[in-house]
């Protein structure tokens, strides 16, 4: 049993590794710069299943608000007020969903895989909108309209994200059973 929590804490904190790592490969867009994040915390879903998939988001988002400089734009308790936090915030949820859907068969086909990852996908955006609209039109006085928040938050980004949701399914597919075979 020992070796099976040691094999847990790892690969959730492989996950954690590579969702901050994620940050860091970035192409800078308007307003919300697209990043590999996402790749990554659907992977954790995926890979790991609903409840650690979301542990390992969680971690991430913990070590980030506590002042580590792993978010797209640094870190600390003061990222709340970005208004891009509400994607982070979505990761998690997302990371649960996608893997809780994935994971209710043994071995997902890539339908039930792409299906998870754009469910995922669709959950990101709303968290991550619905953030930012709300912070920068009634805190932080920046306010945005409809259109802008549909052009810069959704329209610019969704096709790299549709990409990594393809990617995504097609790595879940080949990992899975490595990680199953491996569970002791």
């Amino acid at each position: 049993m020992r070796q099976s929590k040691t094999r847990t804490i790892t690969l959730c904190a492989l996950m954690v590794a590579l969702i901050a790592a994620g940050a860091f490969l970035r192409i800078p867009i308007p307003v919300v710069p697209f990043t590999l994040q996402f790749l990554f915390t659907m992977l954790a879903g995926l890979l790991l299943g609903g409840k650690l998939g979301f542990l390992s988001v969680m971690v991430y988002i913990c070590m980030g608000l506590m002042g580590l400089p792993i978010f797209a734009e640094g870190g600390g308790p003061a990222y709340l007020l970005k208004p891009s936090f509400g994607y982070i915030i979505g990761f998690a949820i997302a990371a649960y969903v996608t893997g809780s859907i994935a994971n209710q068969v043994s071995h997902p086909n890539y339908p039930r895989l792409l299906a998870a990852n754009f469910i995922g996908l669709g959950i990101v955006y709303l968290f991550g909108m619905g953030y930012y609209y709300l912070l920068s039109n009634f805190y932080l006085g920046t306010p945005i309209g409809l259109w802008a928040l549909f052009l810069y938050c959704f329209l610019l980004a969704v096709p790299g994200d549709i990409l990594l949701c393809l990617l995504g399914a097609v790595l879940a597919k080949r990992l899975i059973p490595f990680i199953q075979k491996n569970r002791m």
